[in-house]
């Protein structure tokens, strides 16, 4: 009879580690405005809150946000954008180029008709 085995090592276990959201904003060439890229969230609100204060300082009648690669925008996010919109007044708007389609979801559920935004499709 043999005593016990001896114990093996146990294999090293990887854990992955969560992605950090990202948002990039660069400005369109052409016509005035920005395009975002990555995740509108808690990680990376204040770099979309920065990006919504420029386009309302800037003074256009019209700024476009082209949205179409970004992959998640919170509520929070949205939010900005309806006060972005508010801040535009009666003559200025911003037109947003595909956005995800929780963007306009969010505004119609929770601002409805709010002047000084439009969503192209």
């Amino acid at each position: 009879m043999s005593g016990p085995e001896p114990a093996r090592p146990l294999p090293a276990v990887t854990v992955p580690q969560p992605a950090v959201p990202r948002l990039d904003v660069q400005p369109l060439t052409g016509r005035t405005g920005f395009r975002a890229a990555g995740e509108v969230s808690l990680p990376t609100r204040r770099i979309w809150e920065r990006a919504l204060d420029r386009a309302v300082r800037e003074g256009e009648d019209v700024y476009y946000l082209e949205l179409s690669a970004l992959t998640f925008v919170d509520v929070a996010g949205v939010g900005a954008l309806a006060d972005a919109a508010r801040s535009f007044g009666d003559r200025r708007r911003l037109v947003l180029d595909r956005p995800p389609d929780t963007v306009p979801r969010i505004l119609d559920l929770l601002w409805p008709g709010l002047p000084g935004i439009e969503v192209a499709p």
